[in-house]
C-alpha cells in the first residue's frame, strides 16, 4: 500500500478576504492560512505583495489570490520567479465569495496536483479549468 499523499497547504491573499472564502475552503477540506492570520491584524493591510509572495514560497505554501492584472505586475512576477512561488489566481473581480470558493473547489483536483509541483508558475482559475498564465507555454523548458 502506498503512503497517503500529502495535501498542499495554501496561503490566501487579502484579495480573497479574511473570513468567507477561507471558511468555505476550509469546510471543503483545504489546509490554508490567510494573510491576516499569518501577519496579524492590522499589519496584514501593510504587507507588500512581493513580501508575502516571498514568505509564502519560503514556507512551501501555494498561493490563492484574486488579481485580474497579475500577468502585468512586473514586481510580483519577479517575486514569483525569484522565490519559485506556486500561484493560483482568479482573474475576475466581480464574483461573490461563494463563487470564488466554488471555482477553487471545482478545480480542487487539478490545483492540488499542480500545487505539489515545483514553481515558479501562475495558473488562472476559471469556472471549469486552470490556464497557465506564467510561464507562457512558449517559455516553458522542455520536459
Amino acid at each position: 500500500m502506498s503512503p497517503p499523499e500529502q495535501q498542499p497547504k495554501f496561503f490566501v491573499d487579502r484579495s480573497l478576504g479574511r473570513v468567507a472564502v477561507p471558511g468555505l475552503l476550509r469546510a471543503a477540506g483545504w489546509d490554508l492560512i490567510t494573510l491576516a492570520e499569518h501577519y496579524g491584524v492590522p499589519e496584514d493591510e501593510k504587507v507588500e505583495d512581493t513580501r508575502w509572495i516571498e514568505d509564502s514560497a519560503k514556507l512551501g505554501w501555494a498561493v490563492l489570490m484574486k488579481d485580474k492584472r497579475i500577468r502585468y505586475r512586473q514586481a510580483e512576477i519577479e517575486a514569483v520567479i525569484e522565490h519559485q512561488a506556486r500561484c493560483f489566481v482568479i482573474t475576475r473581480g466581480d464574483l461573490t465569495s461563494a463563487a470564488y470558493a466554488e471555482r477553487f473547489v471545482t478545480n480542487q483536483k487539478a490545483i492540488f496536483a499542480a500545487a505539489v509541483t515545483a514553481g515558479p508558475y501562475i495558473y488562472a482559475v476559471h469556472a471549469d479549468r486552470l490556464e497557465r498564465l506564467y510561464p507562457p507555454r512558449d517559455q516553458m523548458p522542455p520536459a
